[in-house]
């Protein structure tokens, strides 16, 4: 198959103009697997005074004891400076903290180093998280005969790993939850509340519209870009096609691939025979974890889940493998005396539940690769270049268009009760 160019192919940074950073957390406690975890840590800072509260916290330059910060958009937590705050904890909410691994979070702005209140702002059920999860630099230390790697990244802040190859997933992950995974940039599809105002550049649906002769609806656009995004040297690039087969064929795969990584509505399951069960029933506090090719079991020391198909263990996202990184923040031992030590006693049947559900879903992202390999080839077919968009007046992109959208649909309270003046 020739190589694809894509030298004049639209950049998404084009595409999806408006982007922000990833919240960053700067301390890994107040995320975790379980929430009944977080309230008992919140439980436990409340109940620390002083030095000790303020070495519970883990101060950073952005976040002390000390700093003022208002709330979170759409959150009711405290306001006061968290050295003197008392009360029961925010309502955990659920976020991608890593790909594909949802987790929970204590929603409070004193807890997080730089929350980007303008993903808050519009992050609802209509939304749909798009994230650059980066270009891989060079492989883990994982070894491909089936046990874990030294120092799988768990819940911190950990940079990105790995190159693209065979067994790399995709560069763009997908989520209806927030994400707070690093790195990664990320561009909302929507630009406010309810599902208002496509983050795309002014006058690309017009455009494309006009060339399938057809209404080209948002989230359409976005499942073209999952399909057949790749990374280019500029940064992503996303080629466009005119030819009407193969635009449906792409988001057709795309619409595929959204379902899958966002997991709303109908679980997906893979045919009868190929479907993971708990053969062995996994131990209260798995110490090792290990993968065996030959067997396509994940072993929990003597708990044991089958089949996981290779393709499933294998599957990464920017170097890092998913599975791995997965049981890890799960399995990995924290340092004694830190809130973050503060787990399960045991394994929560919900972590099997949703372990099942991830292998599955992986299996099938990979059964899509072949698909993906030829839309790419596809979409040269009519292509509807960087330079056609100039020539339309869709590009160069206003400067508004990668500015957030003002949206202030409810009061947020600002620093110790105050209203801020918007």
């Amino acid at each position: 198959m020739p190589s694809v160019t894509y030298d004049d192919a639209p950049l998404l940074a084009d595409l999806m103009p408006w982007s922000v950073a990833s919240p960053r957390l700067g301390r890994g406690w107040p995320a975790a697997p379980d929430p009944a975890a977080l309230k008992a840590r919140w439980g436990i800072l409340m109940k620390a005074t002083g030095p000790v509260r303020e070495a519970l916290l883990q101060p950073t330059r952005s976040r002390t004891g000390h700093t003022a910060v208002g709330q979170l958009p759409g959150r009711s937590g405290g306001t006061e400076r968290l050295a003197r705050a008392s009360g029961p904890c925010p309502e955990p909410v659920r976020v991608l903290r890593s790909p594909f691994d949802e987790q929970w979070l204590i929603p409070d702005q004193r807890l997080i180093d730089a929350a980007r209140p303008e993903l808050w702002r519009v992050a609802d059920e209509r939304q749909i998280f798009l994230v650059e999860t980066g270009a891989a630099a060079g492989r883990g230390t994982r070894t491909r005969g089936g046990h874990t790697r030294g120092g799988a990244a768990g819940t911190g802040d950990a940079g990105d790993a790995g190159d693209a190859g065979d067994t790399t997933g995709p560069q763009l992950l997908a989520t209806s939850l927030l994400p707070v995974l690093r790195p990664g940039r990320v561009r909302p599809l929507y630009r406010r509340p309810g599902g208002a105002e496509p983050n795309l550049a002014p006058g690309l649906s017009g455009h494309l519209t006009a060339r399938l002769g057809r209404e080209v609806p948002a989230v359409d656009v976005l499942a073209w870009m999952m399909a057949v995004g790749r990374p280019g040297p500029g940064g992503p690039a996303v080629p466009l096609t005119g030819d009407v087969g193969a635009w449906d064929a792409g988001v057709e795969a795309g619409r595929r691939m959204l379902w899958l990584m966002r997991r709303d509505g109908e679980r997906p399951r893979l045919p009868g025979g190929r479907r993971p069960y708990v053969r062995a029933p996994l131990p209260p506090r798995p110490p090792t974890v290990r993968y065996d090719r030959d067997e396509e079991a994940l072993f929990f020391d003597e708990g044991r889940i089958s089949p996981v198909p290779p393709a499933a263990w294998d599957y990464e996202m920017a170097g890092v493998p998913v599975l791995e990184q997965w049981c890890a923040a799960r399995t990995e031992e924290a340092e004694p005396g830190t809130l973050e030590a503060i787990r399960p006693a045991g394994w929560p049947q919900t972590w099997t539940s949703e372990l099942l559900e991830l292998i599955t879903v992986l299996a099938l992202l990979a059964e899509l690769r072949p698909q993906q390999s030829a839309l790419t080839e596809a979409a040269r077919s009519d292509p509807i270049t960087s330079a056609e968009l100039h020539k339309a007046g869709v590009f160069p992109v206003p400067r508004s268009a990668r500015r957030p959208a003002s949206v202030l649909n409810t009061h947020e309270e600002g620093p110790e009760g105050q209203l801020p003046l918007l």
